[in-house]
């Protein structure tokens, strides 16, 4: 798997844990190294191998190769663990040349690195004690003798730096430093200073501060991002750079996948610290973080350039970058402008040829090669529409290289790419040509300007005016007045045919809007005789006030049964037509019970909406056409959101249940909460609960609960089994980071979909997990996952005043994501067409294809239930 791809990171876990159990220490130490190379290690990762490698120790040599690698481990996080062991390693090193004075560097080294960790410093101080007060055993003459002048020296120079290490440790606000203070009243034989007890004071002071701090990252649960950062600004008041310092690199222990938090710790970095070393490494471990961010390559190739590093190193780190596997075509867009301006910043353009100058037109050709070929390639997208990096060689070539004719090359080719259409590129070019060229290219330019714009061509034509005013002669005035008018009367003339075209099909779409209201109208008549002519003993008016009056305030749509999405009223004349499907009524025999509840229905009073009570109120949908006393279930549903008012209902003419309802509360908030229930399952199916909202008076308005733009922390995943659970599904995510939310996606019966969306805690994760999850098999499906990116949710196009709408497309009722599976054509498949092609478009949208015809599709010819039957049971 790592010869794949060697940036999976929990399958070099994997491959060290597995040479560790064989006890293969040759392959063990280099799959380590390789992993190292890549990746900043942890701490405990680092504590195994130092362990490792400390028990093979026996040698000098070996033991030098030992304090390189503690070298490397402690310069990735700053771990107090790590030095410590660092520090207790080369004590076994005192015999040797100088050891003493080793183990004293690496201890104050430690001392600074983590000495105000205000939890776990204490135990570093201890330790340095600890080995001052050995040396000072040792320095102790035999009992009963008397020590000579130079012994008397040396104890007295090993007793003041054990004094100095208690002063030092208790000038620093640590736990239970209350007990390092009673140790130094009992070890010192003299009173303790007041500078000593006025600074130890003073740092209880500050302990009592960041007490509340630490206690709450005690408490909190990893990765405590929100209480690091209170403490983080806590610190930044306070305005130590040390403490600042440690701070910023105890959260990016625990949250070194956070590209947001390297960004802040390196710009607090570069703008208040600035030292070369400790800038860089902060850096490079941003970038070997978090690789797939662009925006910490950018800082960290202006660092190099800030410290003034090496070209040769520059431009390594830069093709690094470019091997990071950004996730978006845009990224290498920037990152190669970010280079391209270093590599401009080297030039001295007095000279008319450099070296420098060179290698930055060959770095301007190659961006532009590389963003047609590799990330056209990968995203089918250059992410340079505009040819911007062009357009910045354009200027450079212009204003510092005074070479125009290589900039109107350019600019010919960045027309060539499609932008010629555009009045603003065309101005942009014009600009520079104002500025660096001669009037004769500007005419020229504006002239093309005039023949090829299409969006604002008004625009470049007043331009052209503009220059022939003040430079041109008459000849040029009355050449771009004669090409102005001419190109603008041909506009005219395209907007006119094009609103005439609008206009005739707005009008055939009303003329077919009236055929098909004639021919609903028609069949609701047909009907009625029918039920007459069937044995319907029901009084004309009754019928009228009782059927369909109360259809007035209700959606125009009719259902099918328990399970079954909404259909358009006019797909629903199979259903209910004589002796199809079952559904046949009887003229003669007993009643039955859903008979009597709808001669009951029929007696109740029609209830308006009352639109003033809408804030108080929430309408509910979805909900099963058999569900038994709905009121009752419902009121029991949303009691605990407040009192509820009234629970209205709304069943049809015959008594049957429709499926939604009306719950008025008594307090507004009451209905805020109830809004929380959205998606409830209730008896098998998920409830929709939304605000109440007179759509006559707000067309526009529409409840949708999930994004629709690109969002890199969360996880878009297809190809699911139907049986797998949310609860599987977590175990499967989860080994990739934190989960905050998992969503299957269902159908309006709650039938899943093979779908789902995973939010993860960052970005950082959601990028690791498609490397790790993409192609996996669950259940024996093979899954895909990306970036969740769903395209925009297109709202139907208002027309302009004073210009006729295009025709609509036939309704279609489809799901949040597509069609859904119960909503099926009841037409048999031997008479369906498609009338439009379909391309599956990201994250399983189905989006007609642009290719698909703009007419109207030709008016299906009406059949009666009759030749409906006729043709379905014909053999």
């Amino acid at each position: 798997k790592l010869s794949i791809n060697a940036f999976d990171y929990n399958c070099h876990l994997d491959l060290i844990k597995l040479l560790r159990q064989e006890g293969e220490l040759v392959k063990l130490r280099r799959a380590r190294q390789k992993m190292s190379e890549l990746f900043p290690l942890t701490e405990e990762i680092w504590l195994d191998w130092l362990k490792d490698e400390i028990k093979m120790a026996s040698e000098i040599s070996e033991r030098e190769k030992v304090y390189e690698l503690f070298e490397r481990a402690v310069k990735d996080y700053i771990c107090p663990e790590i030095w410590l062991e660092y520090a207790q390693y080369s004590i076994g090193g005192i015999g040797q040349e100088g050891g003493i004075e080793k183990v004293r560097s690496i201890f104050e080294r430690a001392l600074t690195a983590v000495g105000l960790h205000v939890t776990k410093g204490t135990a570093l101080w201890e330790a340095y004690r600890e080995f001052e007060n050995a040396i000072l055993e040792t320095a102790q003459p035999a009992p009963g003798s008397i020590p000579s002048p130079e012994q008397q020296q040396v104890l007295c120079s090993q007793l003041e730096k054990i004094h100095t290490l208690f002063r030092r440790q208790l000038g620093i606000p640590l736990l239970d430093m209350e007990a390092s203070y009673a140790e130094y009243e009992e070890w010192s034989e003299e009173p303790i200073p007041e500078t000593t007890i006025k600074n130890y004071k003073k740092a209880l002071q500050q302990l009592e501060k960041c007490k509340p701090y630490e206690e709450a990252l005690l408490g909190a649960e990893t990765p405590k991002l929100a209480e690091y950062q209170a403490y983080i600004d806590f610190e930044m008041k306070a305005g130590d750079p040390a403490r600042i310092q440690l701070i910023y690199e105890r959260a990016l222990a625990e949250n070194c996948l956070v590209p947001d938090l390297w960004a802040r710790y390196n710009q607090y970095l570069d703008r208040q610290l600035k030292v070369k070393e400790l800038v860089l490494s902060a850096h490079d471990r941003a970038v070997r973080n978090c690789p797939w961010t662009v925006g910490l390559w950018i800082r960290y190739l202006l660092a190099m350039e800030r410290h003034r590093v090496e070209h040769s190193i520059i431009s390594e780190m830069f093709e690094k970058a470019l091997n990071a596997g950004f996730i978006q075509a845009t990224d290498y867009v920037e990152i190669w402008q970010a280079y391209l301006d270093y590599l401009r910043r080297r030039v001295d353009f007095t000279q008319d040829s450099s070296k420098e100058l060179e290698e930055l037109r060959s770095a301007f050709a190659r961006a532009v090669e590389y963003l047609k070929q590799e990330v056209e390639e990968r995203f089918s997208e250059s992410g340079d529409p505009s040819c911007t990096i062009m357009q910045n060689w354009a200027r450079v070539e212009a204003r510092l290289c005074n070479n125009m004719q290589k900039a109107r090359e350019l600019w010919d080719n960045i027309m060539t790419k499609g932008n010629a259409k555009y009045a603003n590129m065309w101005l942009e070019y014009y600009n520079l040509e104002r500025a660096h060229g001669d009037t004769q290219h500007c005419r020229k330019a504006l002239h093309r300007a005039v023949q090829c714009t299409s969006d604002y061509p008004e625009h470049v034509c007043e331009v052209l005016l503009t220059l022939e005013r003040i430079e041109g002669t008459l000849e040029d005035w009355d050449a771009a007045v004669q090409k102005t008018e001419n190109r603008l009367a041909r506009v005219n003339e395209q907007r006119a045919k094009a609103a005439e075209k609008e206009a005739a099909l707005a009008k055939q779409e009303e003329e077919r809007a009236e055929q098909r209201k004639q021919a609903r109208a028609e069949k609701k008549a047909s009907k009625k005789a029918k039920k007459t002519r069937i044995g319907d003993k029901r009084k004309a008016d009754e019928d009228d006030e009782g059927e369909w009056g109360q259809d007035e305030e209700l959606p125009s749509k009719r259902h099918r049964g328990e399970g079954d999405g909404v259909l358009p009223e006019e797909d629903m004349e199979v259903e209910t037509s004589m002796g199809l499907f079952g559904r046949s009524e009887k003229p003669d025999g007993p009643a039955i019970p859903k008979e009597k509840a709808s001669t009951s229905r029929r007696d109740v009073p029609k209830v308006f909406h009352d639109s003033s009570k809408d804030k108080v109120t929430v309408f509910v949908s979805n909900l099963s056409y058999t569900m038994a006393e709905p009121e009752a279930k419902l009121r029991e549903l949303f009691g605990s959101c407040g009192e509820v008012v009234e629970i209205r209902a709304v069943f049809n003419n015959k008594g049957t249940f429709r499926g939604y309802c009306y719950v008025q509360f008594r307090e507004e908030e009451a209905a805020r909460q109830a809004l929380a229930l959205d998606r409830t399952a209730v008896e098998g199916r998920p409830m929709f609960v939304s605000p109440c909202v007179d759509k006559n008076k707000n067309p526009d308005f529409k409840v949708f609960r999930y994004s629709t733009t690109l969002e890199k922390h969360k996880l878009f995943i297809s190809g699911l089994p139907f049986s797998c659970t949310k609860e599987e599904l977590e175990e499967v995510c989860k080994a990739h980071g934190n989960v905050k939310d998992i969503r299957l996606v269902t159908n309006r019966a709650g039938k899943p979909k093979g779908l789902a969306y995973v939010e993860y805690e960052n970005e950082a994760q959601a990028s690791q997990a498609v490397l790790k999850m993409d192609g996996l098999t669950v259940k024996d499906h093979v899954i895909k996952v990306m970036i969740s990116n769903p395209p925009l949710r297109k709202l139907p196009e208002r027309p302009e005043p004073g210009r006729a709408s295009q025709p609509l497309a036939p309704r279609q009722i489809y799901g949040a994501r597509g069609k859904g599976r119960t909503q099926l054509s009841m037409m048999p498949r031997a008479l369906q067409r498609q009338s439009n092609p379909v391309a599956k478009a990201e994250n399983g949208m189905v989006q007609n294809s642009p290719a698909a015809s703009s007419d109207p599709p030709a008016e299906p010819k009406k059949m009666s239930n009759a030749d409906f039957a006729k043709m379905l049971l014909k053999k």
